[in-house]
């Protein structure tokens, strides 16, 4: 028997024929068609009855699909002058893009832009913004043929577009009939006045978050005040149909926005704009690597004005970055050897210390400190000179005599006077400088300005021990700040930070400087500065820079250039510091250009900007304390001095590690706050004028017990400004009622 024989007997035998295996696979069918019926009817009614797919609520998805939310944006707040002119505000600007698909239409009327069209286009963009007219013709052609055209293409070259422009374009484009460029609008930041002190002002830039654009600050007051700036956005809901869009009469919730504050800085806008006029046209003469000015009311340390070059216009964006462009601001984040200008608190310190005779005499040229030989600039040729005329005719020698005189006090007057620590102006990556290495010959060199690094915020607090007879204030540009939510006000106090001389000590130095404008044999600036009506301090400087390979740049110009004035002379309203490094071209009037102008200027104006009377209104807005315990000591000095407290920070260790205001506390504006860093040293502060109250919470942060003679105000310390604090136990102090 074949096997074909056999399979058919076994198919037979179990009755396999093919209607029957039809039958069965049909009510197999049948059966689990029922089946998954029944099963869908339990799973449809499990879900009904329970309202969850999985983890998924369907009623919180369907509430959410017929949900629409819109962000309110808050507005950024306004960077003012001290007079309210806005230096920096909101704006809305615009993005232009073209549609390309003939789908865009409005009835029979065609909105897209057609190949005839683009000319126009590229043609009016250019007329009005400045773009390529043959790059944007480009770049529609190539959109427009491509196999599968895009919906629309954007012009990245005709972004930050002003409304002016805007209606300038379409009014154009509608009289030339030409359909299919359209706009976005983006949040944006204008700077009215453009280059204004750009650097410390900063800029603010389009950043996304959550889809949403915001501006975010980028720079100086714009970044380190963005929290106080940027507001808190609100938000609206409501109900969508099933086209998405919003229901009439459905709002269920609405957060209003919370606009950001207004930030009134102490720059006088007819000031700066002058300097920043000034320095511009002497840094095109010179062609140096850089230079700064700044000018400060000498009483209270206000900045009135400040620039750099170069420098940037925050309306143009393309000038950030270029070859010659610093990020670094040169008056915080930049630190230098100042030279001679260093002699003035040389000099003070020597008259404080009574080691300083003005008419006794000695042989310019050159001394030995240890293995090192200092030299006069001129190598002795002037001859026989007095200590006044050290000071006038900027004598190294004649410093170092009085640093070796004072021995290890005058290192210690470099702390009082600031340096080595930041003065948390306020502005992010602000440096904190560089002591002297320990050793004879840079304790020597410190007394003209070299073997030390320094900022011009440092130099500028420290000549105000000189132009404020002995008191020492910190330098600010913050006026106010102002919330028109609650009509509250934090406004800016004078800071005293230390009083490092005597009231003898800068008078005395003032005349003295006098005399490098006034004495025609031993003034080295004699006839260069001078403002009509008015007598001036003034005192030179001219630095070596050191060189990236070491030791110092060689070379005719290889030096930074410096100048301080202060105007007038008896009792100044004003400090100017002027610094130059590294001009290619020097004929002595770089900084005269720029000093005499300006100041003239500020005294022609001083009744408004210094004689008028300082405001006595305070802030009613309490200030929450933050925890600061464990944050950087430079962003805690940095958030604190923001918050509008009078921030003391002690120790140079990289952590805060103790406050004297307990965190979540409210104290009013100015309150002072100690910030302990323990490091390798501690620092007893120079706390002259201090409460006792404040006394009694530093003895407490620094575990030092403390005694009072008197009440009222400290006036003197048993352990001196700058003394280590380290194996102290107990300290009194000498309080005084005011007069």
């Amino acid at each position: 028997m074949t096997f074909k024989q056999k399979f058919d007997k076994f198919l037979k035998k179990k009755n396999l024929t093919t209607t029957n295996n039809r039958k069965k696979v049909g009510i197999l069918f049948f059966l689990t068609t029922i089946a998954l019926f029944f099963l869908f009817v339990l799973r449809l009614g499990y879900i009904v009855l329970i309202g969850n797919v999985g983890d998924v609520s369907l009623k919180q998805r369907t509430t959410e699909l017929y949900k629409g939310s819109e962000v309110i944006a808050a507005k950024r707040g306004t960077i003012y002058d001290r007079n309210g002119i806005a230096i920096a505000e909101d704006a809305t600007s615009y993005s232009a893009y073209v549609v390309l698909s003939d789908s865009y239409v409005q009835g029979k009327t065609k909105l897209y832009a057609e190949k005839k069209d683009f000319s126009d286009i590229a043609e009016v963009l250019h007329d009005k913004v400045g773009t390529s007219k043959s790059k944007v013709e480009k770049i529609l052609n190539t959109a427009y043929d491509k196999k599968v055209r895009p919906y629309q293409v954007e012009i990245s070259a005709a972004k930050d577009i002003t409304l002016q422009q805007k209606e300038a374009i379409e009014k154009e484009l509608k009289s030339r009939k030409s359909k299919g460029l359209y706009f976005n609008s983006h949040p944006s930041r204008i700077y009215p006045n453009g280059q204004f002190s750009s650097h410390l002002i900063g800029y603010a830039d389009i950043a996304v978050k959550n889809n949403e654009e915001r501006l975010v600050g980028k720079l100086g007051i714009e970044e380190a005040y963005n929290d106080v700036l940027k507001g808190t956005d609100g938000k609206i809901t409501y109900q969508k149909d099933n086209y998405q869009n919003p229901l009439p009469g459905t709002v269920a919730e609405k957060k209003a926005a919370v606009d950001g504050k207004d930030i009134y800085t102490t720059l006088d806008s007819r000031l700066q704009t002058y300097l920043d006029t000034l320095l511009t046209e002497a840094y095109k003469k010179s062609k140096p690597e850089n230079m700064t000015g700044v000018l400060m009311n000498a009483k209270t340390g206000e900045i009135l004005a400040a620039a750099q070059q170069p420098s940037f216009n925050p309306e143009d964006k393309s000038t950030l970055g270029g070859k010659d462009f610093t990020w670094l601001n040169l008056l915080l984040q930049e630190t230098y050897e100042p030279g001679s200008t260093m002699k003035i608190l040389m000099t003070s310190a020597a008259i404080d210390q009574g080691v300083f005779n003005e008419y006794e005499s000695y042989q310019s040229g050159q001394i030995k400190i240890a293995d090192t030989v200092i030299d006069d600039s001129d190598h002795g040729a002037i001859g026989t000179l007095t200590m006044r005329q050290a000071l006038s005719w900027s004598s190294n020698k004649g410093m170092v005599m009085l640093e070796q005189r004072m021995q290890d006090r005058w290192q210690r007057y470099l702390k009082q006077f600031g340096f080595g620590q930041s003065t948390n102006a306020g502005i992010l990556g602000e440096s904190p400088g560089m002591l002297p290495e320990d050793n004879v010959v840079s304790h020597a060199m410190t007394s003209f300005g070299q073997g030390i690094a320094v900022t011009n915020f440092q130099m500028l607090q420290a000549f105000t021990a000189v132009s404020n007879n002995g008191t020492m204030v910190k330098p600010h540009f913050i006026k106010e700040i102002v919330d028109h939510t609650t009509n509250k006000k934090a406004i800016t106090q004078t800071e005293v930070v230390g009083k490092p001389i005597s009231e003898n000590a800068a008078r005395k130095v003032r005349e003295y400087m006098r005399d490098v404008v006034e004495n025609k044999d031993y003034g080295n600036a004699y006839g260069k500065y001078s403002v009509p009506g008015y007598n001036i301090s003034a005192k030179t400087g001219t630095a070596e820079v050191a060189s990236d390979s070491g030791g110092y740049l060689q070379g005719a110009n290889s030096y930074l250039y410096s100048i301080v004035l202060m105007v007038p002379s008896e009792e100044p309203e004003y400090v100017l510091y002027l610094t130059v490094k590294l001009p290619k071209e020097n004929d002595g009037t770089i900084l005269p250009s720029v000093a005499n102008p300006l100041l003239k200027r500020a005294m022609d104006l001083q009744d408004e900007t210094v004689a008028a009377p300082e405001t006595t209104e305070k802030s009613t807005e309490k200030v929450t304390v933050d925890k600061f315990t464990g944050m950087s000591s430079v962003d805690a000095a940095n958030l604190a001095e923001k918050r509008g407290l009078d921030v003391v920070v002690i120790g140079n260790g990289e952590k805060v590690t103790a406050q004297s205001l307990k965190a979540g506390i409210k104290v009013l504006p100015n309150e002072k706050i100690i910030l302990l860093a323990k490091g390798e040293n501690a620092y007893m502060p120079d706390v002259s004028g201090w409460s006792k109250a404040d006394l009694v919470k530093l003895g407490s942060i620094l575990d030092i017990k403390v005694k009072f003679n008197g009440s009222g105000y400290c006036v003197n310390q048993s352990i001196q400004p700058y003394e280590t604090l380290t194996d102290k136990k107990s300290i009194t102090f000498t309080l005084k009622e005011n007069d």
